[in-house]
């Protein structure tokens, strides 16, 4: 088996990328773009997300119909995805399907109608979207605490995007942020599976090659590096639970403190594996917060989460709370274990431990070659797949200390948005 990274680039700025993993007759393709809801202007929120519903409606060539029937009579699956930072498209298909998938992708990436009726067909299936989410009392609080912790950058609009935008936007709008993204120089293949990589190449340029690049007028936005003074964001609804939500900032993916960042989340609120396809499920109940604040009876749950972004972003940690506590002990409680990891020792032990459940998740996440070819685009979305590659090795060789300055360093006091989500009827979120 040969698990080298084979890297092309066409003459029009495609990069190609190729691994051969020769375990099943199987190949997934996957097309990254450098364009994520960062990217989006004030009151053009949301078009990443909807642009890439709309690549789903077919094109001068192919009918939804055909490219839908086409992939599932091959046995294959297919889907896409939108964040922040990029959008991607993948197909897993048998692997002498190879083509199928690279000649559909070629006629999407500049060949998609938009049509005006299935515009207004997808303004209203992703305005229910939104709505569904608007019920749910933890995204609330989510976007209400994003918007306090970034005061300019996009990363403070949600990808599905604002309702008043969502209302606003038109199919010109739609059609121009295509024209100007969905280019070859702009895009990046991944191919991993039973494949060649020649004769990969020489299809990839087959159906690619003969597409023109113009450059990109993209959004560069800042990074924001530092959050408001101490701030907090009260919100109440429909529900019996009582949430709480604190966001701190936390370094890009390609910063080497992201790395001790990864550890310090493990050691508060278990591992994260940052693969959207999921991780192996282990436990967070040997995390520090868990024992402090869940096995204490003071929370119900508690999680974290970091993102691996472009820019600076945000590491929250999510806490249900006790139905006989108070909010105000909980964030006592939780202010005590965050001054305990910034100024007592951290044990090798607990660092090893770290280290050994993120192998685990990466085992997890990249079993398969759908996953590994994901990893590949991921990983070069903000830096380059020796990020992916030595990700466990760097993890490693944290420090106690690296990780103790980390938690000093980001998790202040000052520089945090607290946001508390408190049901109706059940009294004051101070209480």
């Amino acid at each position: 088996m040969n698990n080298s990274l084979v890297t092309f680039q066409l003459d029009n700025g495609l990069r190609l990328l190729i691994r051969e993993i020769h375990t099943a007759p199987i190949v997934s393709c996957w097309v990254w773009y450098g364009i994520g809801s960062r990217n989006e202007l004030p009151g053009k929120t949301g078009l990443s997300h909807w642009v890439e519903h709309m690549q789903f409606k077919g094109t001068a060539q192919r009918s939804a119909s055909w490219m839908d029937h086409s992939i599932a009579r091959l046995g294959g699956h297919w889907n896409a995805f939108t964040s922040p930072d990029w959008t991607t498209y993948f197909e897993t298909l048998p692997a002498n399907a190879l083509e199928t998938a690279l000649a559909l992708e070629a006629d999407r990436m500049r060949g998609s109608l938009f049509e005006p009726g299935e515009v207004e067909t997808e303004r209203t299936v992703i305005l229910s979207e939104r709505e569904g989410m608007e019920n749910e009392p933890l995204f609330r609080l989510n976007e209400a605490v994003q918007l306090r912790a970034f005061q300019r950058h996009p990363y403070r609009n949600e990808v599905i995007g604002a309702k008043e935008d969502l209302l606003a936007l038109t199919r010109e709008d739609l059609y121009g942020h295509y024209q100007n993204y969905y280019q070859p120089a702009n895009a990046l293949v991944c191919l991993a599976g039973d494949i060649n990589p020649e004769k990969a190449f020489a299809l990839t340029r087959q159906y690619f090659g003969h597409l023109e690049s113009e450059p990109a007028d993209k959004l560069i936005p800042a990074p924001e590096d530092d959050l408001p003074a101490f701030d907090r964001v009260d919100l109440s609804g429909p529900g019996d639970a009582t949430f709480v939500e604190v966001a701190w900032r936390a370094p890009k993916a390609d910063s080497e403190d992201f790395f001790a960042f990864t550890i310090l989340e493990s050691l508060l609120t278990g591992p994260s594996s940052l693969n959207m396809f999921g991780g192996g499920g282990i436990s967070n109940r040997t995390s520090r917060l868990y024992l402090a604040l869940v096995e204490k009876e003071l929370a119900v749950s508690v999680g974290g989460n970091l993102n691996a972004n472009v820019d600076p972003g945000s590491f929250t940690i999510n806490l249900t709370k006790h139905p006989a506590r108070s909010v105000r002990r909980l964030l006592s409680a939780l202010d005590a274990q965050i001054e305990i990891i910034q100024s007592e020792p951290i044990t090798q032990a607990e660092i090893d431990r770290a280290v050994k459940q993120a192998k685990a998740l990466f085992a997890y996440g990249s079993d398969n070659i759908t996953n590994q070819a994901f990893w590949m685009g991921y990983a070069n979305s903000f830096a380059d797949y020796s990020w992916f590659a030595e990700y466990v090795e760097r993890l490693a060789a944290v420090s106690p200390e690296q990780v103790r300055n980390t938690a000093g360093k980001y998790l202040r006091p000052d520089a945090r948005v607290i946001g508390v989500y408190t049901p109706n009827g059940t009294g004051g979120a101070n209480d």
